[in-house]
Formats: C-alpha cells, structure tokens, sequence
C-alpha cells in the first residue's frame, strides 16, 4: 500500500508526457518512495490519451475523461485514490520537486500544505505575475485567506478532509480557494505554507481572459455564499 498519491490534471501533453513522468518516478525512487501516481486527461484532442492508455508502470493510473476541465480531473483523482495523503502537481514539473517529500511530510500533522512561489522564488512572465498579486489581495480582501498562492500545482490534501467537497467542485481550477477556505474554517482545520522555486516560461494552457473572469466571479460567489449568506 503505498503511503501517498501524486495528482496530475494534463491537458494535451503528448509531447512531454513520458519524459515527465520518467523524470519524476526516478526523482520519487531516491527521494520519495512509497509512492502512487494517478494522471487524468481532461478532454485531450492529441495523443496524449494514446501514450497514457500505453503506460506499463504499475504504479501510475491513467485516467481520461471526454470533456475538458481541470476541476472535474481533479474531482476524478481523488475519488479514484486510495491514500490519505495526496500532492497535486503540475506535469511540466516547473516547480521543485523537493516540494513533494516536504509536502508529505508535513501532511502528517496538516490538513492542507500550500506549495507558494510568492514565498520562495519565481521566474514567470510578467504579466502573469501581476494578475496573481491582484488576485491574491482580492482574496485576502474578501475571504480574509492570508495565503500566497492558489494554483493547482504544489498543493497537499489529506483525503478524508475534502472528500466531501469534491462533489461540489466545477470544471475549472477555483476549487483551491474553495478547498483552502472550508479546510482552514473547519474545526481541525490546520493549513501550512512552504517556499517552492518556480521556472515557468512555458505558454498557458488556459485562455488567460476567460480565466481572469472564471476566477474572479467564482471568487465573488464563494464571498456572496460564504460572508454574505452564511
């Protein structure tokens, strides 16, 4: 039985998928072991479907789904994981990989650990930096979370704490925020922030407008039901 899950929402990855997940299986070998990797494909229109479904190493499972959302991947993942402690990450590995052991370890006595790149060190485009710092002070301002990053990638669950909010999760990647806010407010809720490097230079996957008003609105929403409504 192995002690800890890796998540990997991909979308479109065929070109790097194999190398990515070699590269990541030799790190976990020496770093990590104790290990199980699930991948899900969200709506991928390349091979990476193909590549996944051809995979021979036991201990990662494929899994795709026909429409596209990284929030319905994730929701996937977790209900097919079979381990208390799980890590999200990114499938280009842009960030430390040493997050992982960290991530596991402090998952022992947390609920959720928070992989933050405002707290450690980032090389991103600029832009992307700026909508980020904005958006972080929106939640601070409204949710009152003190917490510098809520991308999907570098994230730590313990299973049995958002399990039954994963029902509830929609396609896109607001489900961090979600997930931070019901944990940390819960009456054990116990949510820790680490330093990760980032090295990011790679184009978005997402369409950077459509995500600015997704994660705004859905912001706004969960502010409306939470502060507002109760």
């Amino acid at each position: 039985m192995p002690e800890y899950t890796v998540l990997i929402p991909v979308y479109n990855e065929a070109d790097i998928l194999e190398d990515k997940l070699r590269e990541l299986t030799d790190f976990l070998d020496k770093k990590a072991p104790g290990y199980a990797i699930i991948v899900c494909s969200n709506g991928s229109t390349d091979r990476t479907n193909e590549i996944g479904a051809s995979l021979k190493d036991p201990r990662i499972t494929f899994l795709s789904l026909p429409e596209r959302g990284v929030g319905l991947a994730f929701r996937k993942m977790v209900e097919a994981s079979a381990t208390e402690k799980l890590v999200s990450i990114d499938v280009d590995l842009t960030c430390d990989l040493g997050f992982i052991p960290e991530c596991v370890r402090l998952l022992g006595k947390n609920n959720v650990v928070i992989g933050s790149k405002r707290k450690g060190a980032q090389e991103r485009k600029w832009y992307r930096l700026a909508i980020s710092g904005v958006f972080i002070a929106l939640v601070e301002a409204l949710l009152g979370l003190r917490y510098g990053d809520y991308s999907i990638g570098t994230k730590g669950w313990r299973r049995s704490d958002i399990l039954k909010y994963v029902a509830g999760i929609d396609y896109g990647s607001s489900y961090v925020i979600e997930l931070v806010y019901f944990v940390e407010k819960s009456d054990r809720g116990r949510v820790v922030e680490v330093p990760v490097f980032c090295l990011d230079n790679r184009g978005s996957k997402f369409n950077l407008v459509h995500e600015i008003f997704y994660r705004f609105w859905n912001l706004v929403r969960l502010w409306y039901r939470v502060k507002i409504r109760g």
